[in-house]
């Protein structure tokens, strides 16, 4: 691994998504569309279902029921979606100086949902060498409806989702340089199959050459509609767990993963597995931490607060509210980042994994104020610039906390 320059390099889901905010979920018309029972292919809060399996249980082409949902309008926006991508995204832009190299791995079709991606990281530090064009196939994308109302105002998405390309990529578009990173991150790989499905081998070849291993997931609607009410696998076998140094899931993947019933139970599974560490959001309430001391830190089990800068802005300035598509996928970034400094500045040694929920919370906290997951900059660091101030609230905020 290079000494002079740090290589962060990720592969996972990468597309683009098409946004449609205000979307009452509570309606008639989208409540035709509601999942009844699990994997049954309807749509469901927080989740992500295939289009062929959406058209499926409605029995019409995903078209007609797009118009059934939110007309003939056009999307909103769209934006770089995936937690593969925006997750480096993010990454990048907060890393941006010499010191780092952060690449994507990952593949597109050739088509406008591809240009649209590659205009919009035209600017972007991250490195895109490695995106592969399948030209016979297309790219992904998802379709993202947003409901700022839903859960008491905290806001929740429901997503559509399109393979496409990422059915093309297996681990031979993975070539040594990606191994000899000082990082390596696999994001959503549950909707990139091939990838997901040899997760165990890839993250143990990336321990063999020392490689820091991230793993941040995705709803799994494949093995979800596969194995209903089963565990979701996390590569070919649990193999994969001991080979991860940070593995971050929202609630409802870490329940999945595990096969619990309580968040309790689904600590006990990670701590168990021999995850060296894990972290898990709850949208809006607390995140869940824990190291076992071997990468990170040792802690107990943390619980920590979201950002009160955030939710009081959000409160007393709705006009700033963006939506919330993509606040997990930066907090993932956020996390890389702190990582990747932390690495640099004490080169051997555990790292703080407080330190690294810091920069998550409030970059996952800053995404709310702006639509899609990809915030575009108009100069080198303003991303940064912008995220310190709720940074440095986030650390006087959970200033209390004694470490163990």
């Amino acid at each position: 691994m290079s000494q002079e320059e740090m290589a962060i390099s990720g592969t996972g889901s990468a597309l683009v998504d098409y946004l449609y905010s205000d979307v009452d979920f509570s309606s008639p018309v989208f409540q035709k569309y509601i999942s009844k029972k699990t994997g049954d292919g309807g749509l469901y809060p927080g989740r992500l279902v295939f289009t062929e399996e959406l058209e499926q249980f409605a029995q019409k082409e995903f078209d007609q029921a797009l118009r059934d949902i939110v007309g003939n309008r056009a999307p909103d926006s769209y934006n770089i979606g995936g937690p593969g991508i925006v997750s480096l995204i993010h990454a990048s832009q907060m890393l941006n100086s010499p010191e780092f190299k952060v690449k994507f791995y990952g593949a597109a079709g050739n088509d406008k949902t591809s240009e649209r991606i590659f205009n919009a990281i035209h600017n972007c530090p991250l490195d895109t060498e490695n995106y592969h064009i399948f030209e016979e196939k297309y790219t992904p994308f998802t379709n993202v409806f947003s409901d700022p109302n839903y859960n008491q105002a905290h806001g929740e998405r429901t997503f559509v989702n399109n393979i496409g390309a990422a059915w093309a990529y297996t681990p031979n578009y993975l070539p040594l340089g990606f191994f000899n990173s000082d990082i390596i991150c696999f994001g959503g790989t549950a909707i990139v199959p091939y990838i997901h499905d040899n997760l165990a081998f890839l993250l143990k070849k990336g321990k063999q050459n020392n490689c820091i291993t991230i793993v941040n997931t995705v709803f799994d609607f494949r093995n979800e509609k596969k194995f209903p009410g089963k565990r979701w696998p996390l590569g070919e076998n649990d193999e994969s767990f001991q080979f991860i140094d940070v593995l971050i899931m929202d609630q409802e993947e870490a329940l999945k993963i595990s096969g619990a019933r309580t968040i309790e139970e689904a600590i006990h599974f990670y701590i168990n597995k021999n995850v060296s560490s894990f972290i898990i959001t709850q949208g809006s309430d607390t995140i869940i931490a824990w190291s076992d001391g071997s990468f990170f830190e040792k802690t107990k089990v943390l619980h920590l607060p979201v950002s009160e800068l955030v939710t009081e802005e959000i409160r007393n300035n709705p006009q700033k509210s963006g939506d919330t598509t993509g606040c997990g996928d930066n907090f993932v970034g956020g996390v890389i980042a702190s990582i990747a400094w932390q690495r640099q500045s004490a080169n051997s040694g555990l790292l703080d994994l407080i330190e690294a929920c810091a920069w998550g919370v409030s970059s996952g906290g800053y995404t709310c104020f702006y639509m899609g997951g990809t915030y575009h900059e108009s100069s080198p660091g303003e991303k940064l610039n912008k995220i310190k101030p709720y940074y440095n609230a986030y650390k006087k905020q959970i200033q209390y906390l004694n470490k163990p």
